[in-house]
């Protein structure tokens, strides 16, 4: 374990004696005591790779940072584990890792589903593991635990066409996002064609929001390609069609939708391209094909930052994910905290909202000073991280 006052608080690696695989975590910082950052599993996951997810966790929480609000913002943490979510092992992989990292479960660090995990084998895997809650931290933040957690979990029970709630708040803020810069530019949302990387929990509701607000979903790709249809595809069968890792059956497909190679997503033909399932998906290579006027970023750090300076160079706009992905973390503290209830009208009304107000302050830094979305959004955390330590403390 190291700490410094430059880097991370707290990070750690550790490794798996029955399978050798190995997990992460890494919390950038603390504020009243606590952090929060959801849990990945994948292959080839990496500490540096979890630090900066981390360190963008940090940013998350305080973007969302409302003085008149009950949501108290955290630090940012982040877990990952180097295993492919699909192998046999996998589950007791993440019994072990979340027993092993219990005590900062219990009191450190809250968490929750993220890449390669859903929230339901989450919670097992922590049950399993002797912990009460994958969130438990906050709970002594709580003025009203009970009635807190009721209020959560009822809120986890809402299902709304098929999906629940919890599987769709996430979308709903980046497909917000992306109407927002719609807005601004002035550019109809309807027609308005849209290329989405990863089908999974993300991906899926990003795609569906989309698609009911007129866009036309013209590509989508998951692990095993690229499924597209100029004409725009049916968004609906193929969420229906999927598994539970967010592949679509390409048995469900329309005589019109085209198979094509997995990285064919980067260069539809399309004005917006949401990378919604790894890091690391656009680099200096790929970005070359790149033809979208704006790429929103519903994954965590899918735009190395040498591919973003090209894309820029090149007129296209990077929304960066510490703002445009952060409704789901949001909606369980809003939740929680008691600044909404279990409602999924409440949920989606409050989320677009405040994800409109966040993307549309962010823009318009970016316009008045001449810098790109994520470094306004960088400032704009830069500004508010200050205002957050004074009021409740924090430790690095």
């Amino acid at each position: 374990m190291t700490t410094s006052p430059t880097g991370p608080l707290i990070s750690l690696t550790w490794t798996d004696q029955e399978t050798g695989h190995q997990g992460h975590l890494v919390i950038d910082r603390l504020v009243r005591g606590v952090s929060s950052g959801g849990l990945r599993m994948r292959a080839d996951c990496t500490l540096e790779e979890v630090t900066g997810l981390a360190r963008g966790m940090t940013m998350k929480e305080v973007l969302h940072y409302n003085p008149r609000g009950r949501y108290i913002p955290l630090g940012g943490a982040k877990g990952g584990i180097d295993c492919d979510p699909r192998d046999p092992a996998a589950y007791g992989v993440l019994v072990r890792y979340l027993r092993a990292v219990r005590p900062y479960v219990e009191q450190f660090w809250t968490t929750g589903e993220d890449l390669g995990l859903t929230q339901d084998l989450v919670d097992r895997a922590a049950a399993e593991a002797g912990l009460v809650s994958s969130v438990q931290a906050v709970y002594p933040l709580l003025d009203d635990e009970e009635a807190a957690r009721r209020r959560l979990a009822d809120a986890f029970a809402i299902d709304v066409d098929g999906i629940g709630l919890d599987e769709l708040v996430g979308g709903c803020g980046v497909a917000e996002s992306v109407l927002t810069v719609l807005d601004r530019a002035g550019v109809a949302h309807r027609g308005t064609r849209v290329a989405v990387q990863g089908l999974g929990t993300m991906g899926g509701a990003t795609a569906r929001f989309l698609a009911r607000a007129g866009l036309r979903v013209v590509a989508v790709a998951d692990i095993k390609g690229t499924v597209a249809n100029p004409a725009g595809l049916d968004v609906e069968a193929l969420l229906a069609a999927r598994d539970g890792h967010g592949t679509v059956d390409r048995a469900a497909l329309r005589a019109e939708d085209r198979e094509l190679p997995a990285d064919a997503w980067l260069t539809a033909d399309a004005e917006v391209l949401v990378p919604a399932a790894v890091s690391y998906a656009v680099d200096t290579a790929n970005q070359a094909g790149i033809t979208a006027r704006w790429i929103v970023e519903a994954a965590n750090m899918p735009v190395v930052p040498e591919a973003e300076a090209l894309l820029a160079a090149r007129g296209i706009a990077v929304l960066p994910d510490i703002a445009v992905n952060s409704g789901t973390n949001a909606w369980w503290w809003w939740t929680l905290f008691g600044d909404i209830g279990a409602d999924a009208d409440e949920a989606f009304a409050y989320t677009r909202r405040a994800m409109r107000a966040l993307v549309d302050r962010i823009l318009a830094r970016a316009e008045a000073e001449h810098i790109t979305p994520r470094a306004a959004a960088h400032a704009l955390a830069a500004d508010r991280l200050p205002v957050v330590a004074e009021r409740f403390g924090s430790f690095r």
